[in-house]
């Protein structure tokens, strides 16, 4: 799988990768995916191969952009994937998003973007999951009918697990 070079981003480890998706269990399955501030794409790459139905990628960063593309032509899974090339706050400013049964978010740890990220809540299905990645430090976005239902160390990441109440 293709990543980017330098530390423009940091993709999230196989380990807790692996951990995330193990606690999603069957919610994977059919799931419709949100993958922002996506980096490489492993993220949504990971939902498609364990069974969601479609992932959308937003990323802003060109080279970032290159990686989704060619891994997405690697796995032959175009129909099921859309890039979205710009920044998550102007994609959720300038069109209208649909709802998503799974939103992952990983932001830049030195940028964390919390009031953007915060929107992002807006668009996640009733019952819909949206997972964090932070670096643990400052306040966590918080939105009424939307409730935290984990929350998991790794070394330097934090995973924070959101709920849309139903």
């Amino acid at each position: 799988m293709a990543a980017p070079a330098g530390r423009t981003t940091h993709p999230m480890g196989e380990r807790i990768r692996n951990a995330v998706f193990n606690s999603l269990g069957g919610e994977i399955s059919g799931a419709s995916v949100l993958d922002v501030f996506a980096g490489s794409g492993v993220v949504g790459l990971e939902a498609l191969s364990r069974g969601a139905k479609q992932a959308i990628f937003v990323e802003r960063d060109r080279n970032a952009q290159r990686c989704i593309l060619d891994n997405i032509k690697s796995l032959q899974i175009a129909g099921s994937t859309k890039l979205i090339k710009t920044t998550v706050s102007n994609w959720l400013e300038s069109s209208e998003p649909e709802d998503f049964d799974i939103i992952f978010a990983d932001p830049p740890y030195h940028d964390p973007q919390l009031s953007t990220v915060a929107r992002l809540f807006g668009l996640l299905k009733p019952g819909g999951l949206m997972v964090l990645s932070h670096s643990g430090r400052g306040e966590l976005p918080t939105k009424t009918g939307v409730v935290v239902v984990d929350n998991r160390s790794y070394g330097n990441a934090v995973i924070t697990l959101y709920r849309r109440e139903s």
